[in-house]
């Protein structure tokens, strides 16, 4: 099977080059018969973010660079997942907080006939999640208030839905990603419950993920997640999600 891996970036001079080698290492010593492609989604980044993906695709050909306006990582990931042409469709975060070989479990499940694979840090998900280290206050706190939200008006039963590391088949990625309607963190819960509303099988993997103080997602960001949830919610009441 063919693999599109997508990597949604905003501001990432400072560690995509070793990101980028690193995902294309992993891909290449696969040798991938049907190929692959790798896709930086950029949200028009004002750093050298661009410039050095360019540079980077005369050294790696199977590198191309999307370039869009800022509307947020959902849109940047939906961009992508629709002009991609691979068999599965991986996204994964620009500082690799979850290693690349993760998708070989991912990978297992889709050859057992899965559509959407998510990875997760916490072990009610899946047995052997875990973290590297805690986040900062802060965060742990409003993650634990936000999944309530998340459990009780979007994606019963899954304990981290905002881990940056999942993968669909081409099928599903056009499905889902033809109805999405979040443009920011809060695609993830979207993209998961119209999974489900749909009837995709969706499997889930345990991985070891590393916080890294740099992170995009603020305080504001997820005061935004929370009320998204309940967007997504009233979307699903008066029928948005219906294709069109």
């Amino acid at each position: 099977m063919s693999i599109s891996w997508i990597i949604p970036a905003y501001n990432e001079e400072k560690r995509i080059e070793k990101t980028l080698r690193e995902v294309d290492a992993y891909l290449r010593g696969k040798n991938i018969s049907a190929g692959y492609e790798i896709i930086v989604s950029n949200s028009a980044s004002r750093d050298r973010t661009a410039e050095i993906v360019r540079m980077l695709s005369t050294e790696l050909p199977h590198l191309s660079l999307l370039d869009m306006e800022n509307r947020g990582k959902g849109w940047a990931v939906k961009q992508a997942m629709r002009t991609a042409h691979g068999d599965i469709r991986v996204f994964s975060d620009a500082d690799n907080s979850t290693a690349p070989s993760n998708f070989d479990a991912m990978e297992a499940l889709f050859r057992e006939g899965y559509d959407v694979v998510i990875s997760s840090r916490d072990p009610k998900d899946a047995a052997g999640a875990t973290r590297d280290v805690k986040e900062p206050w802060y965060r742990e706190i409003l993650g634990n208030m936000g999944n309530l939200v998340i459990q009780l008006f979007g994606v019963w039963g899954i304990w981290d839905t905002q881990n940056g590391f999942k993968a669909l088949t081409a099928k599903s990625a056009e499905d889902i990603f033809s109805r999405t309607r979040m443009t920011g963190f809060s695609f993830d819960i979207e993209m998961l419950a119209l999974a489900r509303k749909l009837g995709y099988r969706t499997g889930i993997i345990p991985v070891r993920w590393r916080f890294e103080a740099d992170s995009k997602v603020t305080l504001a960001a997820y005061i935004r997640v929370f009320m998204d949830v309940f967007k997504i919610r009233w979307n699903f009441l008066t029928g948005v999600y219906k294709k069109k």
